[in-house]
């Protein structure tokens, strides 16, 4: 069994004294694992980084076998390293894919996003763009939010509230009483203008709440990664 597809290095861990095991995310096979041969190598280990992007050939005697890579840089995003912030984008989209993604299921507009966002890291917005992407993760996993009507009056204006169980968006004349129940739209997630710290705290707060008390829930309650706090405490401190 064998295929070459492209992909983005999501972990790489040592495997015995000259090897490494690394999870990619591909656009064709999504979260592959599998060994490189001479991985800790001078010559591949610094190919073989968080968000580098690969040429890969796969190969294994069986499909359901993890399998060993060959490998060619496409694009390193070295860069990252030397920006704190666009660091940390970098390590929560790989924390996030690894948490998220099941097994070798394909996810091409998943995929897409993320490349425009690791290309983006440390340019102009990001920060929003990576909200964003959080709402296109969730939808690819099966919990999107629904942001394009009130779900108690069907208006499409003044939407500011969003329900923590259905995902719907709620104008504040449909919130009514229960307001004070119901999770805070940042107007960013409308496609409204910019986003300031506070934008993109309560963004982050919002799509987060999903992430733990629906996707967490249902994969066992395993806990949000680390990587995802230290980046909302690096916006944090923006403000």
């Amino acid at each position: 069994m064998e295929w070459r597809d492209e992909g983005v290095v999501l972990a790489v861990r040592r495997h015995g004294e000259t090897a490494a095991i690394i999870d990619v995310f591909t656009p064709g096979l999504g979260r592959h694992a599998g060994v490189v041969r001479g991985g800790a190598s001078r010559r591949l280990a610094p190919l073989l980084q968080p968000g580098a992007q690969l040429d890969l050939s796969w190969r294994g005697r069986l499909e359901e076998h993890i399998g060993s890579f060959t490998v060619e840089p496409l694009r390193s995003r070295m860069a990252a390293l030397s920006d704190r912030m666009a660091l940390a984008g970098l390590n929560a989209v790989a924390a996030m894919l690894l948490f998220a993604l099941p097994d070798r299921e394909p996810h091409l507009r998943l995929y897409t996003t993320t490349i425009a966002l690791l290309d983006g890291l440390g340019g102009d917005g990001w920060a929003l763009d990576y909200l964003r992407w959080e709402l296109t993760l969730l939808e690819e996993m099966g919990y999107g939010l629904d942001l394009s009507a009130c779900a108690v009056t069907g208006v499409h204006d003044d939407l500011v509230y969003v329900s923590p169980k259905s995902g719907r968006a709620v104008s504040r004349a449909g919130a009514g009483d229960w307001a004070d129940r119901l999770l805070p739209l940042p107007a960013c997630l409308l496609g409204q203008g910019g986003a300031d710290a506070g934008d993109l705290a309560a963004g982050l707060r919002l799509t987060g709440y999903f992430l733990e008390h629906h996707l967490a829930r249902d994969l066992r309650g395993r806990a949000l990664p680390e990587a995802r706090a230290r980046l909302l405490a690096l916006i944090a401190r923006l403000g």
